[in-house]
């Protein structure tokens, strides 16, 4: 008997050694554990809208940031390593591209201009593209790898180049854990770093915060904006209490009378979607030129032109355009200059000198 309760005592010692061990064990995953890095929502944006949308799947990281930002300025996603995500979407541009059209790894022409990337996580219906055709940030950067005319690769090709890269392992473990890099990491973490290119510092950020005063002719520019007889801006673009400044949504802007580009309508197949584009931000204006989705106008003067006395009819022509028939909105060059003092007032320096946005 005594032998025997030797013998329980061994085994229950042993046992316990082995849970203690075991537990040893499950603990070193958890220094591999990302650091968590929700964003620095600007008061701005906590006073006036709903929170961004942060994909459960997808939470922000220290470690998924660092490896997006990574990603989004390597030509190493394009077929000839010469095509970076930052190839067309600049930082000194607000995240867009100065050419009209961008050029794609063949010297190939896109056919639209390049939208420019910020405050993507406050948009609610996650529609992205001119035309809306990526449902989720993370799927909207699937895409400019395998299109021919920009970086013109497989996805295969680019899982094994990040696998066979001296730092990439690493960066993928660091942020996913120990996973097998894919494509859908990949754009995970690109879009961890997009979601942190917030702007909300213009000058109009500060006069709402009590930290700016705007001049009469700003302040009078504001006053067209908002007026539905005057500039009627609001109702696509925003107000002071949307400090997004666009609505995320598609119109038919009045650009055509006929569609070489169907926009929305070749997404949905539907003909009363055809000619409709989705509203960009007017934050950031002073850095974004050229505009529209075919970047035609080369400067915010012509794009108030456009709205005053140049506005083409079509079947699809957004209700909101209201004095088409007029042309427009018919501004006095007075209305005309300070509106565009105003919609200057939306530009933010602090944005495209962030040293957290560039490639350093």
């Amino acid at each position: 008997m005594k032998n025997r309760w030797y013998i329980h005592i061994i085994i229950i010692f042993l046992l316990s050694s082995c849970s203690s061990s075991s537990s040893d064990n499950d603990y070193v995953p958890t220094q591999n554990t990302p650091t968590p890095s929700p964003l620095d929502i600007p008061q701005v944006f906590e006073d006036n809208i709903i929170a961004p949308i942060i994909p459960t799947d997808n939470p922000q990281t220290v470690e998924g940031v660092a490896l997006g930002k990574k990603l989004f300025f390597d030509p190493i996603l394009s077929v000839d390593f010469t095509q970076a995500c930052a190839s067309c979407h600049l930082p000194q541009n607000a995240f867009t591209d100065s050419n009209t059209f961008s050029t794609g790894v063949n010297g190939d022409l896109g056919i639209r201009n390049s939208m420019p990337l910020f405050n993507l996580a406050w948009n609610y219906d996650e529609n992205f593209f001119w035309d809306g055709r990526a449902f989720r940030l993370e799927h909207q950067a699937l895409q400019p790898v395998t299109d021919p005319t920009e970086m013109a690769n497989t996805w295969s090709e680019v899982v094994t180049r990040l696998n066979n890269h001296e730092e990439y392992p690493d960066l993928f473990k660091a942020a996913f854990g120990n996973q097998n890099i894919t494509k859908e990491l990949t754009t995970k973490a690109i879009a961890q770093f997009e979601r942190t290119l917030i702007s909300a510092n213009s000058k109009f950020d500060q006069y709402l915060l009590g930290q700016a005063t705007l001049t009469t002719q700003e302040q009078n520019g504001l006053n067209i904006f908002m007026d539905e007889d005057r500039g009627d801006c609001f109702h696509c673009h925003g107000n002071p209490n949307n400090p997004l400044w666009t609505d995320n949504a598609f119109h038919n802007n009045g650009l055509d009378t006929t569609f070489s580009d169907n926009g929305l309508g070749q997404i949905t197949g539907d003909p009363a979607d055809n000619g409709k584009f989705k509203s960009p931000s007017l934050r950031n204006l002073a850095y974004t030129a050229p505009y529209m989705h075919d970047g035609r106008f080369s400067t915010l003067d012509e794009v108030i032109n456009h709205y005053s006395e140049g506005l083409q009819d079509s079947p699809t022509i957004d209700p909101l355009m209201k004095k088409v028939d007029q042309g427009g909105v018919q501004l006095s060059n007075q209305d005309k200059a300070d509106l565009k003092a105003f919609l200057l007032t939306l530009s933010d320096p602090s944005f495209i000198n962030n040293p957290n946005f560039s490639n350093q």
